[in-house]
Protein backbone atom coordinates (compact mmCIF):
# COMPACT_ATOMS: atom_id res chain seq x y z
CA UNK A 1 0.00 0.00 0.00
CA UNK A 2 1.50 3.57 -1.02
CA UNK A 3 2.16 5.46 2.36
CA UNK A 4 2.25 8.94 2.79
CA UNK A 5 5.76 9.46 2.12
CA UNK A 6 5.17 8.08 -1.34
CA UNK A 7 2.64 10.67 -1.95
CA UNK A 8 5.07 13.44 -0.83
CA UNK A 9 7.46 11.88 -3.61
CA UNK A 10 4.30 12.24 -6.27
CA UNK A 11 4.00 15.60 -4.94
CA UNK A 12 7.62 16.61 -5.57
CA UNK A 13 7.96 15.22 -8.91
CA UNK A 14 4.51 16.50 -10.54
CA UNK A 15 5.70 20.23 -9.64
CA UNK A 16 5.80 20.80 -13.26
CA UNK A 17 2.31 20.37 -13.83
CA UNK A 18 1.36 22.93 -11.64
CA UNK A 19 0.31 25.97 -13.91
CA UNK A 20 -0.27 24.40 -16.85
CA UNK A 21 -3.49 24.11 -18.97
CA UNK A 22 -4.83 20.28 -19.30
CA UNK A 23 -5.13 19.65 -22.64
CA UNK A 24 -6.13 15.59 -22.57
CA UNK A 25 -7.74 13.62 -19.96
CA UNK A 26 -9.00 10.11 -20.21
CA UNK A 27 -8.99 7.02 -18.30
CA UNK A 28 -11.26 4.42 -17.61
CA UNK A 29 -12.54 6.06 -14.00
CA UNK A 30 -16.70 6.29 -14.09
CA UNK A 31 -16.78 8.45 -11.24
CA UNK A 32 -16.03 12.10 -13.16
CA UNK A 33 -15.83 12.89 -16.45
CA UNK A 34 -12.34 13.50 -17.45
CA UNK A 35 -13.69 15.85 -20.47
CA UNK A 36 -14.56 18.33 -17.77
CA UNK A 37 -10.67 18.38 -17.18
CA UNK A 38 -9.96 19.27 -20.66
CA UNK A 39 -9.19 23.26 -20.73
CA UNK A 40 -8.90 23.72 -16.82
CA UNK A 41 -5.13 25.08 -15.86
CA UNK A 42 -3.90 22.63 -12.53
CA UNK A 43 -3.72 25.26 -9.47
CA UNK A 44 -2.58 22.92 -7.09
CA UNK A 45 -1.17 19.49 -6.43
CA UNK A 46 -1.69 18.76 -3.07
CA UNK A 47 -1.29 15.34 -0.66
CA UNK A 48 -2.77 14.51 2.51
CA UNK A 49 -2.33 11.29 3.66
CA UNK A 50 -3.20 9.02 0.91
CA UNK A 51 -4.64 11.24 -0.73
CA UNK A 52 -3.75 13.08 -3.93
CA UNK A 53 -5.25 15.95 -4.63
CA UNK A 54 -5.44 18.18 -8.01
CA UNK A 55 -7.27 21.22 -7.86
CA UNK A 56 -8.42 23.73 -11.20
CA UNK A 57 -10.86 26.35 -11.19
CA UNK A 58 -13.82 23.98 -12.10
CA UNK A 59 -13.06 21.22 -9.60
CA UNK A 60 -10.88 19.08 -7.34
CA UNK A 61 -10.07 15.52 -8.03
CA UNK A 62 -9.11 13.36 -5.53
CA UNK A 63 -7.04 9.99 -5.87
CA UNK A 64 -6.89 7.51 -3.14
CA UNK A 65 -4.52 5.21 -3.71
CA UNK A 66 -6.20 2.69 -1.83
CA UNK A 67 -4.17 -1.08 -1.48
CA UNK A 68 -2.48 -1.06 -4.64
CA UNK A 69 -2.68 1.99 -6.66
CA UNK A 70 0.62 3.26 -8.78
CA UNK A 71 1.59 6.22 -10.88
CA UNK A 72 3.56 6.69 -13.72
CA UNK A 73 4.98 10.17 -15.01
CA UNK A 74 5.43 10.14 -18.50
CA UNK A 75 5.46 6.35 -19.29
CA UNK A 76 2.25 3.96 -19.34
CA UNK A 77 1.49 0.72 -18.15
CA UNK A 78 0.39 -1.92 -20.18
CA UNK A 79 -3.31 -1.83 -18.62
CA UNK A 80 -5.34 1.26 -19.13
CA UNK A 81 -5.03 4.14 -16.66
CA UNK A 82 -7.77 4.52 -14.00
CA UNK A 83 -6.87 8.28 -14.97
CA UNK A 84 -4.63 9.64 -17.65
CA UNK A 85 -4.06 13.47 -17.67
CA UNK A 86 -1.50 15.00 -20.44
CA UNK A 87 -0.82 19.08 -20.32
CA UNK A 88 0.53 21.80 -22.31
CA UNK A 89 4.13 21.08 -22.30
CA UNK A 90 3.64 17.36 -23.41
CA UNK A 91 3.99 15.99 -19.75
CA UNK A 92 1.48 13.32 -18.81
CA UNK A 93 0.81 11.54 -15.62
CA UNK A 94 -0.98 8.24 -14.91
CA UNK A 95 -3.06 6.80 -12.30
CA UNK A 96 -3.40 3.15 -11.78
CA UNK A 97 -5.64 0.46 -9.45
CA UNK A 98 -6.79 3.56 -7.40
CA UNK A 99 -10.41 5.67 -6.38
CA UNK A 100 -11.08 8.76 -8.56
CA UNK A 101 -13.49 11.25 -7.21
CA UNK A 102 -14.59 14.69 -6.99
CA UNK A 103 -14.07 16.71 -3.95
CA UNK A 104 -16.64 19.45 -3.67
CA UNK A 105 -15.98 22.41 -1.16
CA UNK A 106 -12.62 24.46 0.08
CA UNK A 107 -10.12 21.37 0.78
CA UNK A 108 -8.71 23.89 3.94
CA UNK A 109 -12.58 23.30 5.60
CA UNK A 110 -12.51 19.68 4.47
CA UNK A 111 -9.30 18.53 5.84
CA UNK A 112 -7.46 18.65 9.22
CA UNK A 113 -4.25 19.44 7.94
CA UNK A 114 -2.62 19.34 11.20
CA UNK A 115 -3.35 15.39 11.07
CA UNK A 116 -1.22 14.92 8.08
CA UNK A 117 2.62 12.90 9.61
CA UNK A 118 3.83 14.83 6.42
CA UNK A 119 2.58 18.41 6.33
CA UNK A 120 4.36 21.53 7.74
CA UNK A 121 0.75 21.69 10.03
CA UNK A 122 1.38 18.37 11.82
CA UNK A 123 0.15 18.98 15.62
CA UNK A 124 1.63 16.25 18.16
CA UNK A 125 -0.50 17.42 20.63
CA UNK A 126 -3.29 17.55 19.21
CA UNK A 127 -2.53 13.88 17.93
CA UNK A 128 -2.19 13.04 21.59
CA UNK A 129 -5.40 14.44 22.74
CA UNK A 130 -6.93 12.06 20.11
CA UNK A 131 -5.36 9.22 21.68
CA UNK A 132 -6.06 9.87 24.93
CA UNK A 133 -10.05 10.35 24.38
CA UNK A 134 -10.05 6.72 22.79
CA UNK A 135 -8.47 4.57 25.48
CA UNK A 136 -9.67 1.23 24.55
CA UNK A 137 -8.13 1.90 21.13
CA UNK A 138 -5.20 -0.73 20.10
CA UNK A 139 -1.74 0.36 19.04
CA UNK A 140 -2.27 -1.59 16.53
CA UNK A 141 -5.47 0.53 15.25
CA UNK A 142 -4.04 3.90 16.71
CA UNK A 143 -1.33 4.30 14.19
CA UNK A 144 -3.02 3.40 11.31
CA UNK A 145 -6.40 5.73 11.78
CA UNK A 146 -6.13 8.00 9.70
CA UNK A 147 -8.19 10.75 11.43
CA UNK A 148 -4.93 10.79 13.74
CA UNK A 149 -1.88 9.98 11.43
CA UNK A 150 -2.48 10.59 8.58
CA UNK A 151 -0.14 8.96 5.76
CA UNK A 152 0.37 6.22 8.24
CA UNK A 153 0.55 2.58 6.57
CA UNK A 154 1.02 -0.65 7.82
CA UNK A 155 5.27 -0.66 7.27
CA UNK A 156 5.58 2.74 9.59
CA UNK A 157 3.12 0.96 12.13
CA UNK A 158 5.27 -2.02 12.48
CA UNK A 159 8.21 0.43 12.65
CA UNK A 160 6.95 2.38 15.15
CA UNK A 161 6.25 0.24 17.43
CA UNK A 162 8.99 -2.14 17.27
CA UNK A 163 10.83 1.51 17.66
CA UNK A 164 9.09 2.31 20.71
CA UNK A 165 8.88 -1.45 22.23
CA UNK A 166 5.08 -1.66 22.39
CA UNK A 167 2.97 -4.53 21.40
CA UNK A 168 0.51 -3.89 19.43
CA UNK A 169 -2.65 -5.06 21.31
CA UNK A 170 -1.43 -2.41 24.07
CA UNK A 171 -4.29 0.48 24.54
CA UNK A 172 -4.22 3.82 24.20
CA UNK A 173 -5.38 4.29 28.02
CA UNK A 174 -3.03 1.85 29.75
CA UNK A 175 0.31 3.50 27.78
CA UNK A 176 2.41 5.59 29.92
CA UNK A 177 2.68 9.18 29.13
CA UNK A 178 5.97 8.62 27.69
CA UNK A 179 5.21 5.72 25.81
CA UNK A 180 2.37 8.10 24.29
CA UNK A 181 4.20 10.98 23.47
CA UNK A 182 6.73 8.30 21.98
CA UNK A 183 4.42 6.71 19.25
CA UNK A 184 3.05 10.47 18.32
CA UNK A 185 6.36 11.38 17.94
CA UNK A 186 7.79 8.32 16.02
CA UNK A 187 5.24 8.38 13.82
CA UNK A 188 6.54 11.84 12.30
CA UNK A 189 10.25 10.23 12.49
CA UNK A 190 9.61 7.00 10.82
CA UNK A 191 7.86 8.78 8.19
CA UNK A 192 10.80 10.84 7.23
CA UNK A 193 13.14 8.26 7.52
CA UNK A 194 11.34 6.45 5.35
CA UNK A 195 10.73 9.29 2.75
CA UNK A 196 14.75 9.33 3.24
CA UNK A 197 15.05 5.46 2.53
CA UNK A 198 12.60 5.43 -0.60
CA UNK A 199 14.51 8.41 -2.52
CA UNK A 200 18.07 6.35 -2.10
CA UNK A 201 15.97 3.04 -3.28
CA UNK A 202 16.64 1.25 0.46
CA UNK A 203 13.59 1.38 2.17
CA UNK A 204 13.83 -2.28 2.96
CA UNK A 205 17.26 -2.50 3.83
CA UNK A 206 15.81 -0.39 6.80
CA UNK A 207 12.91 -3.11 7.88
CA UNK A 208 13.67 -4.11 11.15
CA UNK A 209 9.94 -5.54 12.14
CA UNK A 210 7.99 -5.67 8.76
CA UNK A 211 7.96 -8.60 7.12
CA UNK A 212 11.01 -10.19 9.05
CA UNK A 213 10.88 -13.14 11.03
CA UNK A 214 13.52 -12.64 13.97
CA UNK A 215 13.86 -10.02 16.42
CA UNK A 216 17.03 -8.11 15.77
CA UNK A 217 17.00 -7.34 19.70
CA UNK A 218 16.78 -10.46 21.42
CA UNK A 219 17.45 -12.75 18.82
CA UNK A 220 13.96 -14.74 19.20
CA UNK A 221 11.33 -15.41 16.66
CA UNK A 222 8.90 -12.55 15.33
CA UNK A 223 5.28 -13.04 15.95
CA UNK A 224 3.53 -12.52 12.78
CA UNK A 225 -0.63 -12.04 13.23
CA UNK A 226 -3.78 -10.16 11.88
CA UNK A 227 -4.59 -7.72 14.56
CA UNK A 228 -7.37 -5.08 15.17
CA UNK A 229 -10.14 -3.33 13.78
CA UNK A 230 -7.98 -2.58 10.82
CA UNK A 231 -7.19 -6.08 10.38
CA UNK A 232 -3.35 -5.65 9.20
CA UNK A 233 -0.04 -7.93 9.59
CA UNK A 234 1.38 -7.00 12.51
CA UNK A 235 4.62 -8.12 13.20
CA UNK A 236 6.00 -8.18 16.88
CA UNK A 237 8.68 -9.32 19.27
CA UNK A 238 6.64 -10.81 22.44
CA UNK A 239 9.70 -10.41 24.40
CA UNK A 240 11.08 -6.93 23.99
CA UNK A 241 7.60 -5.50 22.79
CA UNK A 242 5.52 -4.41 26.37
CA UNK A 243 1.78 -4.89 26.15
CA UNK A 244 0.09 -2.35 28.41
CA UNK A 245 -3.54 -3.39 28.62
Amino acid sequence: MPEGPSLFILKEESTRFVGQEIVEAGGNVRAIDPARLVGQTILSLRTWGKHFLIETPAMTVRIHFLLFGTYRIDERREKQPRLSIRVADGSEINFYACSVREIEGELDSLYDWSADVMSDAWDPKRARKKLRAQPGMLACDALLDQDIFSGVGNIIKNEVLFRIRVHPLSTMGALPAPKLRALVEEARQYSFDFLAWKKQYVLKQHWLAHAKTTCPRCNTPFKKAVLGRSARRSFYCERCQKRYE
